[in-house]
């Protein structure tokens, strides 16, 4: 069984930073994509960062060069360094978890989900 629990978010001033973490648990083979997502009540969920089994990583355009996405396999533990954060980047945080792969853009490919963490980001 496969449980992914978040924890790192919380309430900074704009242009300070803050690391999310994720501890990933359970048993998977293959071609497995880790992806950070996010949500505001009303709005469309959005991707913002993937890493896959070899280290590649995507980036949504909206925080390329702020946030950079990182795992320790060692530890089963997702990261995501957060930098220069703006009042638009206050969202529930949700890590994910592709089991066969996956796209950033299309959050139907992530089987399984934490519970998120709330990050807000004030002026």
């Amino acid at each position: 069984q496969v449980q992914l629990v978040e924890s790192g978010g919380g309430s900074v001033q704009s242009g300070e930073s803050l690391t999310l973490s994720c501890k990933v648990s359970g048993n998977f083979y293959g071609k497995v994509t880790l992806a950070w997502f996010r949500q505001v009540p009303g709005k469309k969920r959005e991707g913002v960062a993937s890493i896959e089994n070899d280290g590649t990583t995507l980036y949504a355009d909206s925080v390329k060069g702020r946030f950079t996405i990182s795992e320790d396999t060692s530890k089963n533990m997702l990261y995501l360094k957060m930098t220069s954060l703006k009042p638009e980047d206050t969202a529930m945080y949700r890590c994910a978890l592709a089991p066969y792969g996956g796209s950033l853009f299309v959050w139907g490919d992530f089987q399984f989900w934490g519970q998120g963490t709330q990050v807000t980001v004030s002026s």
